[in-house]
């Protein structure tokens, strides 16, 4: 009876561990790398690199490349206010809204040359930080 258990010990140490790991290694042949409307994009593990190379941004950094397109375009009153919409909207946007209004501050000192000019455009959007982006770029 000793034996027998001493047995079938060994057999499940040495089995055991295979099965572990083939199951893992089945377990992420494949995995979705794209999104659900894409659901042909499929990375397996033999296939050593992903077929597309996809670079995100931030939403921050697009909101910030967007507003400071905008502010070139039209005036930074209207950057303004759409950050101002935009973190109202999107509450986890409110913790860039200083950074983001402080770069439009700088770039409006930039288009226009002079910062009394800049600062007619402000409003109390984050703490006056587009203020404080006009002061720091004098």
């Amino acid at each position: 009876m000793n034996s027998a258990a001493r047995r079938i010990g060994r057999t499940l140490a040495l089995v055991l561990p295979v099965v572990l790991v083939l199951s893992g290694t089945l377990a992420v042949t494949a995995v979705p790398w794209a999104s659900t409307a894409t659901g042909s994009q499929m990375l397996t593990a033999s296939s050593g690199k992903a077929a597309t190379k996809t670079v995100t941004r931030a939403p921050e950094e697009a909101l910030r490349k967007r507003l400071l397109v905008e502010l070139q375009e039209k005036d930074p009153g209207v950057a303004l206010t759409h950050l101002q919409e935009a973190t109202t909207k999107r509450p986890s946007l409110a913790k860039h809204c200083v950074s983001i209004a402080r770069d439009l501050g700088r770039a409006a000192v930039t288009k226009y040359g002079a910062a009394h000019r800049a600062q007619a455009f402000s409003r109390p959007v984050c703490d006056t930080s587009f203020a404080t982006g006009v002061a720091a770029a004098q």
